[in-house]
């Protein structure tokens, strides 16, 4: 008696390919669905004969042409979800990873897992920037006494106004050094004061500290904290300290470790716009003031404790809001 189709096929072929992974069986089956016999194409192999020579059973061709609709339909969906990643990554001058990704689809209203972006980004090599370690800029003065460190590089604040970091970095250009300061208030994380010159004398940082106080709501005794710079001890910005109602704190010398927040902003800043010289001191403060004022401070999302993914301007209108009294 002449043996059937499934006699002639390699014990246990079908079931082994099942195990191997969907991949192998839908190219077996994507194989066996363009070779078949049509009317269309009468020259093409019957289904049963295929499935023979491939080693896997008709149920489970049949069972792959059933699902093929909505397979189609999960890659198109993907494709989409793709599409709106590398949207969202490209916005970000290709700073975001995985975490900012996800958030970013959670606010648009994407109901996703994070371990599915994670994977996606990953597949397609979409990655986010990794920032350089940054040389330090500013010099210890040693003839200045040095203000205590009030903050014990704890960089959290509960109310905006209450707890600032400053720092120095400089810009390359063809034109020369071009030097940038900033305040940031550690309760929202907010640029609420910077200024650029082509020096990095006292007035560039002074300048910087009277922006904050003049936009940033300080409250009396807020804490502005920096490194041992001799911009930081020098007579002018401690006047100026004294003039606001601040009270003035400094790191250890030689640690990045004491003033970590604002060195980090640094960094970021100059991984995200990625321009490693700049042609002009014009270009190079044009390039900072649009990432200050129109990415960062307004559009960069920020892991905070108690609301998530949040721009540093949401937190502050965030805790603005739990700070005022109910009616």
């Amino acid at each position: 008696m002449p043996g059937t189709a499934a006699d002639h096929r390699d014990p246990g072929k079908s079931d082994r390919i099942l195990r191997e992974g969907d991949d192998e069986v839908g190219d077996i089956c994507r194989f066996i669905d363009a070779e078949k016999a049509t009317g269309a194409r009468p020259g093409g192999y019957g289904i049963s004969i295929l499935c023979r020579v491939l080693g896997i059973s008709r149920s489970t061709y049949y069972n792959w042409l059933a699902a093929r609709p909505a397979a189609i339909a999960r890659e198109r969906a993907e494709d989409e979800l793709v599409r709106e990643i590398r949207q969202i990554h490209a916005g970000s001058r290709g700073a975001y990873g995985a975490p900012r990704v996800h958030a970013a689809l959670r606010r648009d209203g994407r109901r996703i897992s994070r371990k599915k972006v994670e994977r996606i980004m990953r597949e397609r090599d979409i990655r986010g920037i990794t920032r350089r370690r940054r040389r330090g800029l500013t010099k210890a003065d040693t003839r200045a006494a040095p203000s205590p460190d009030l903050v014990g590089r704890d960089f959290t604040a509960g109310q905006p106004g209450t707890k600032l970091v400053g720092d120095i970095t400089y810009l390359p250009t063809l034109a020369g050094w071009w030097y940038l300061a900033t305040v940031i208030d550690l309760a929202t994380r907010e640029v609420i004061g910077y200024a650029m010159a082509d020096h990095h004398r006292a007035g560039l940082v002074t300048d910087a500290l009277r922006m904050a106080a003049g936009q940033g709501d300080l409250t009396p005794g807020c804490i502005m904290h920096t490194d041992r710079g001799s911009e930081y001890t020098s007579s002018e910005f401690r006047r100026e300290t004294k003039k606001l109602n601040l009270r003035q704190s400094m790191g250890r010398t030689g640690s990045c470790y004491d003033n970590a927040a604002a060195e980090s902003f640094f960094g970021l800043l100059k991984a995200e716009i990625g321009t490693i010289v700049w042609e002009s001191h014009e270009a190079a403060r044009a390039d900072v003031f649009r990432f200050i004022e129109t990415k960062y401070n307004r559009t960069r999302l920020r892991k905070h404790p108690e609301y998530g993914y949040v721009t540093p301007l949401e937190t502050r209108t965030l805790l603005q809001q739990d700070l005022t009294p109910a009616a």
